[in-house]
C-alpha cells in the first residue's frame, strides 16, 4: 500500500464531518498531533445541525441537516476506541436506539409493509403482505445479500487500493474477486433481486438503496446489495438527541486526547513546496503548519484549493463524470395532535408513488435531460418517535420535528432555477402527502429550513448533489477517485467523493483509510461482529 513518505508528526485535517473526525481519531490514536479545521461554527458536515430559535431569540430545537439513517454504528465505536474512548465515555454519550421497524413502507395501492432487521419478524411480515412464496424468497435473498456483504466488505470497501490490479494482486484477492463475480456482484442489482422475490412492493424495499449510490436499480451493480444488507439486515439506529450527537461525541473524544479543533475556520490556501503540503491558511489569515494534510471537503472545493496551489488534475477529473441525483429536503415542526392522525407512526416512512422505474429514469437522466418526479416517492422522518425528548412546545402547542426528502435531478441533469422553484415545489410535495393521508401537513407545518440542489451547490457540493459522484462501474472501488493525490506526496483525501464512497458507514471507513495512508495499515481486518456484541456498543431500546 502506498503511504505518505517521510516523518509525519503533525497532521491538519480539513473538515469536521464524520470522515474528517474519523481520520483525526485514528491519527491521534497513532500518536500524531492533529488539528481539524471546520468552516462551519459546528461539527458534523452532512450530519451537522441547523439551529432554530423562537420568536424571542431563544434556542427552540436543532435540525439534523443531513443523513438520518444510521447503520453499522460499530464503525463509530472503532474510531472512538482508537483513542481509548467508547460510547459511554464521551460527552455527549452516544445512546443508540435500534429502530423497529427500520422503515415503514406505504404504497400507492393502499397497502403497507414494515421492514424489520430480525429475520423471523421480517419473514412473518412478508408472508402477511406478500404471501409464503415471497417470504421463502426473502430468506434466500437475505442469505445472498449477507454473502455479498461478507465477500466484499473487508476486501473492497474497507481497504485501500493503489490500482485496479489490486483486485487480483494476490491469491486471496483473486479468490474474493472470482467469488464476487460468481455471486453476481458485477451483474445488475435489480434483476438479481427480482430472481428471489416476485412482489414489486418487496423488490422496491431491497433496491431503493441504489439511490444512495446514485444509480437506478436496473443499472446498479450487484455489489451494492451490500447497502441493502446494511439497511435491511444489520439494523437502523438512532442516537439520543439526534444524528449530530455522533459528531459531537467524536469531537469531544478528539479534543480530550490532545487534538485541536477549530470551527469557523474556512481554508483559503494550501502552501505546497517541493511536492509537499507544508501549511494551510484560513480566510482570517491564520497559518497551520503540517507534515501531512487530509482534505475531506467536496471535490470542487478540494480541486479548487489544489489548483490554486499549483497541483492540477491530469486529464479529466475522476469523479466528475457521472454525478448522483440530488434532493429537496424541508424541515419543520408539526403539532402532535396533527401527526397523531397520520397513516404512519414510524421514525422513517418511505411513501412510494405508483411509478418506480419512470421515477429513477427522470432523476438520473443525463446532462440537461433530468426531470422532477411526476409521481414522487418520499422519505418522511419523525425522530421524536424514537426520542420523545425531541418534542417541544411551540407557540403554546406540543409539536415534533418532521423532515421530508424528495429525490430530484442534480443541476447538471436539470438546471432548474431553484431560487424561484424551491417553495412552490415544496408546496406541491406537501399537497401530495396530504392526498396520501398526512392530513393537516400543509396548514400545520411550520417550515424552518429548505434545502435544494442550489443550497447544496453553494456549500461546494458537486453539481448540487449531497450524494457526490455516482457509483457507476467506472467510479466504483479502485476506479473511484483515489485518496492519494497525484502530484503531491503528503495530501490524502477522505469523504464521499473518494474511496469507498457515499454514506454514513462508508465515510467513516474513508476517514480510517486516509489515516492509514499516513500511519500505515494496522494489518488487522475490522471485526464484523453483530453490533450488539461489539465492545462498547449496545443496541439500546427498540423504537418504531
Amino acid at each position: 500500500m502506498r503511504s505518505v513518505p517521510g516523518d509525519v508528526d503533525s497532521v491538519v485535517v480539513v473538515g469536521a464531518g464524520l470522515s474528517g473526525l474519523a481520520a483525526a481519531l485514528h491519527l491521534a490514536g497513532a500518536g500524531k498531533r492533529v488539528t481539524v479545521l471546520e468552516r462551519d461554527s459546528t461539527v458534523g458536515g452532512r450530519v451537522g445541525t441547523y439551529p432554530v430559535f423562537d420568536d424571542a431569540g431563544r434556542p427552540l430545537y436543532r435540525i439534523d441537516n443531513g443523513a438520518s439513517v444510521l447503520t453499522m454504528p460499530e464503525l463509530i465505536s472503532d474510531a472512538l476506541s482508537a483513542v481509548g474512548e467508547s460510547f459511554a465515555t464521551t460527552t455527549p454519550r452516544v445512546e443508540l436506539s435500534k429502530l423497529s421497524p427500520s422503515y415503514h413502507a406505504r404504497y400507492a395501492d393502499g397497502t403497507s409493509l414494515n421492514v424489520h432487521s430480525d429475520p423471523a419478524t421480517m419473514y412473518a411480515e412478508i408472508e402477511r403482505v406478500c404471501g409464503p412464496s415471497d417470504a421463502d424468497g426473502y430468506r434466500r435473498l437475505r442469505d445472498w445479500l449477507e454473502t455479498i456483504f461478507d465477500t466484499e466488505f473487508d476486501r473492497y470497501i474497507a481497504s485501500n487500493f493503489d490500482s485496479p490490479l489490486d483486485l487480483v494482486a494476490s491469491r486471496a484477492a483473486l479468490r474474493d474477486t472470482v467469488k464476487l463475480a460468481l455471486l453476481g456482484g458485477f451483474g445488475r442489482l435489480g434483476p438479481r433481486i427480482a430472481s428471489f422475490v416476485e412482489d414489486d412492493r418487496l423488490r422496491r424495499i431491497f433496491t431503493f438503496q441504489s439511490l444512495y449510490a446514485g444509480v437506478a436499480p436496473s443499472k446498479a451493480l450487484g455489489v451494492y446489495g451490500a447497502i441493502a444488507h446494511m439497511d435491511t439486515s444489520l439494523g437502523v439506529y438512532f442516537p439520543a438527541g439526534g444524528m449530530s450527537a455522533i459528531a459531537e461525541a467524536m469531537a469531544d473524544a478528539l479534543t480530550r486526547h490532545g487534538g485541536a479543533l477549530c470551527t469557523s475556520a474556512e481554508v483559503a490556501e494550501l502552501e505546497i513546496r517541493n511536492k509537499r503540503a507544508t501549511a494551510v491558511r484560513t480566510t482570517d489569515d491564520r497559518r497551520f503548519p503540517c507534515d501531512a494534510l487530509v482534505l475531506t471537503a467536496d471535490l470542487p472545493v478540494v480541486d479548487g484549493l489544489l489548483e490554486q496551489a499549483g497541483v492540477t488534475a491530469r486529464g479529466k477529473k475522476r469523479g466528475y463524470g457521472v454525478v448522483s441525483p440530488s434532493a429537496v429536503v424541508f424541515h419543520g415542526t408539526v403539532p402532535t395532535e396533527v401527526t397523531q392522525s397520520w397513516p404512519s407512526a414510524s421514525h422513517h416512512t418511505i411513501d412510494f408513488g405508483e411509478q418506480w422505474a419512470e421515477t429513477f429514469a427522470r432523476i438520473t437522466a443525463g446532462r440537461g435531460r433530468g426531470q422532477l418526479m411526476e409521481d414522487p416517492s418520499l422519505l418522511i422522518t419523525r425522530p421524536a418517535v424514537s426520542d420523545p425528548s425531541l418534542h417541544m412546545v411551540r407557540n403554546g402547542v406540543r409539536s415534533e420535528p418532521v423532515s421530508v426528502l424528495a429525490p430530484c435531478p442534480n443541476l447538471a441533469s436539470a438546471p432548474i432555477d431553484w431560487n424561484r422553484r424551491a417553495v412552490p415545489y415544496m408546496r406541491e410535495i406537501q399537497i401530495v402527502l396530504e392526498q396520501r393521508g398526512y392530513r393537516g401537513l400543509t396548514a400545520a407545518m411550520v417550515i424552518d429550513h429548505l434545502d435544494t440542489p442550489q443550497t447544496w451547490l453553494e456549500k461546494g457540493m458537486l453539481d448540487g448533489s449531497p450524494f457526490s459522484s455516482a457509483h457507476v462501474f467506472s467510479q466504483t472501488g479502485p476506479f473511484r477517485r483515489k485518496n492519494m493525490v497525484a502530484g503531491v506526496d503528503n495530501v490524502v483525501l477522505a469523504g464521499s467523493g473518494t474511496t469507498p464512497g457515499v454514506g454514513v458507514p462508508t465515510v467513516l471507513v474513508s476517514g480510517r483509510l486516509a489515516a492509514e495512508r499516513i500511519i500505515g495499515s494496522s494489518g488487522n481486518e475490522r471485526s464484523r461482529q453483530p453490533a450488539a456484541t461489539r465492545p462498547g456498543l449496545s443496541e439500546g431500546v427498540e423504537h418504531g
